[in-house]
């Protein structure tokens, strides 16, 4: 391997790839990073085998096409602290043929490789096109269903660490749910090809949002593998192993026909039930809710054995059509108002021991909030 290359192109691969690097696996090679040149491009790649993420980059190939592995993190590191100057080059020493020099201005490093031949094959990428949608758009319901699903550690039931993506003629949904809340949001796509249901965990959709976040593309193309889902953008792609278990049934969880109204400013009810939760007991972090329909208020209220208790009235946008009390886990709501960026939100409820919808309401709905709605389930404080 011989090849000088512009040091931001080298940068930048690096730390794309490195989002995928398999660092906490038994199996050392997958720690490594892959350079494969090809020609004029240098392909890097990595992969924990849950996820992988490939890119090319420009170079001046003064040798043959070659293949080598080096450990990832070191090599991100390295990348990361470069001196200030345009090119850097990569080169096999010949004494050995089992390092790479790396020389960028003054600096110069020997990395001892990895067996390239022991690296995993990535799959390519498909040839027929399944979705396109705005990364803008993907990206913001990433991060308001993300955060509403159980990490991999918390369960053994893998659909609840998942995001569902429904891809539907026209629409995306993405739903999570940890069985006590759920989240989903509704974007809209006008280049389906085929209609299809995918569940991936969210840790995975995270480092793809931290990957989209970096490219400079108004789209994310999709595609279908063999228990793979691959999306592409600015000549990056990004692979994702889907989870083999089916999603709850999340229209049945949606309540339909809640009559009782609650309409608040979220920012004033998002700072009281942060007062009110402090009082609150620590295994439930159950407040109150009590509207009646004789006022424009709502009583928020806490109390625990141990941490005194506590009270406040949060005023209304509307008057309720009648009276209902209501409790529920506040960390919960508390975690769907912090994902709301419209002005009020509005709860839907029918009943004590019926789920709540949560959803952004108001004249002034905010587009960033289009298609999302949340669902809480109630606390039951006489058990």
């Amino acid at each position: 391997m011989d090849l000088v290359c512009l040091k931001n192109d080298l940068v930048f691969g690096v730390r794309l790839a490195s989002h995928a690097l398999g660092t906490r696996s038994s199996m050392p090679i997958l720690a490594g990073l892959k350079l494969e040149v090809v020609g004029n491009q240098l392909k890097l790649q990595a992969t924990d085998l849950e996820r992988a993420v490939r890119c090319e980059i420009p170079i001046e190939n003064k040798g043959g096409d070659e293949s080598v592995v080096l450990n990832g993190s070191v090599f991100n590191q390295i990348a990361s602290h470069l001196p200030a100057d345009e090119r850097i080059s990569l080169s096999t020493k010949p004494e050995d043929g089992t390092s790479i020099q790396i020389r960028c201005g003054e600096v110069t490093f020997d990395l001892p490789t990895l067996p390239a031949d022991d690296y995993p094959e990535i799959a390519p990428l498909p040839s027929a096109k399944t979705a396109s949608v705005s990364i803008a758009q993907f990206q913001r319901g990433l991060n308001q269903t993300v955060f509403a699903a159980k990490k991999s550690g918390q369960t053994t039931r893998l659909n609840l660490t998942g995001v569902n993506l429904v891809l539907k003629s026209d629409h995306l949904k993405l739903v999570t749910t940890d069985g006590y809340r759920l989240a989903m949001k509704t974007i809209d796509i006008a280049d389906t090809r085929e209609e299809a249901e995918y569940l991936i965990d969210a840790s995975i959709l995270t480092d793809l949002d931290r990957v989209l976040s970096q490219l400079q593309a108004d789209t994310v193309d999709i595609y279908q593998g063999e228990g793979q889902l691959f999306f592409q953008a600015a000549g990056v792609t990004f692979v994702a192993r889907t989870i083999a278990e089916e999603f709850p049934d999340f229209d049945r969880v949606i309540p339909k026909n809640h009559h009782i109204s609650l309409v608040f400013d979220r920012k004033s009810l998002l700072e009281a039930l942060q007062r009110i939760v402090i009082t609150a007991a620590e295994d439930s972090g159950a407040i109150s809710m009590k509207a009646t329909p004789e006022e424009s208020a709502v009583v928020v209220a806490s109390s625990s054995r141990d941490k005194g208790e506590a009270e406040e009235r949060v005023r209304l946008q509307n008057v309720p059509s009648e009276g209902i009390q209501i409790s529920f886990n506040a960390n919960l709501v508390i975690d769907g108002l912090k994902h709301l960026a419209s002005d009020e939100v509005g709860f839907w409820l029918a009943a004590p021991l019926q789920a709540a919808l949560i959803e952004p309401a108001g004249e002034k709905i905010q587009a960033a909030d289009h298609g999302f709605l949340y669902v809480c389930m109630p606390v039951n404080l006489s058990q």
